[in-house]
């Protein structure tokens, strides 16, 4: 199976303007012959805790009518969104859909990232799905951080970790680039990880969005400027 990890320069609060763009990288990696594309952390707003806090209109159901051009792209996503939980504050959380638009599950961030603690609800499960015969974990940005996370995905069958992430420039770079690959090595699992790049929030996304073959060993990279998709792919069976 063929794998895409998706990077792009979000519209600051406009969740119609992101889909679409996100529909036309799911396009691309289609195109590219992937069965399943990842988008970065808050790819349908952009990084904008204050505007997500101020604003539930900006949060996103798994029916919102609002994601029917990437749901209806042919491809299977898993799209990291604002999700709306019932209670005042949403939960950070992707969204996975079949290829049919079909929804698979949801994962809300466990992990936290100082101010996030003040604008969503923590998630208090883990995040699984299998496509094509291949068991997938599900992390976001700082939940990759707590390796035990990744672990019990691995213990649990999964061969694919997928990582919605927002690393800026500056300390990002490193992080980004040592986080991931040790995943891959510690835990025997392909890590997919889709970045920012260019401005979102108060950060700008260093991009490189990436993927590592189980051990760490790097199968596909972009670049650090252009909204772009990259793919790799992905064996069935213990390596």
């Amino acid at each position: 199976m063929k794998i895409a990890a998706a990077q792009l320069t979000c519209t600051p609060a406009d969740v119609r303007a992101n889909v679409a763009r996100a529909a036309d990288l799911a396009a691309e990696a289609r195109a590219q012959g992937a069965a399943l594309v990842v988008f970065p952390e808050l790819a349908l707003t952009g990084y904008e805790l204050a505007a997500l806090a101020a604003d539930p209109g900006l949060w996103t159901a798994a029916d919102d009518p609002r994601l029917d051009p990437l749901r209806s792209a042919g491809i299977a996503t898993a799209v990291n969104v604002a999700l709306p939980t019932g209670g005042p504050r949403p939960a950070l959380a992707t969204l996975v859909h079949d290829a049919d638009g079909a929804h698979v599950t949801t994962y809300a961030k466990q992990h936290l990232y100082r101010h996030e603690q003040e604008v969503f609800e923590r998630g208090e499960a883990d995040g699984r799905f299998e496509l094509g015969g291949i068991r997938f974990s599900l992390g976001i940005c700082f939940d990759n951080h707590f390796p035990e996370l990744p672990g019990r995905g691995a213990a649990d069958g999964c061969r694919v970790h997928l990582a919605s992430s927002l690393y800026g420039t500056g300390d990002g770079i490193r992080e980004r680039a040592t986080v991931h690959p040790g995943i891959a090595r510690e835990h025997g699992l392909y890590v997919v990880l889709a970045n920012h790049v260019g401005r979102a929030g108060a950060w700008t996304g260093c991009g490189r969005s990436a993927v590592w073959a189980p051990g760490g060993a790097l199968l596909a990279e972009a670049d650090d400027r252009t909204p772009s998709v990259v793919t790799a792919s992905v064996a069935t069976g213990r390596v």
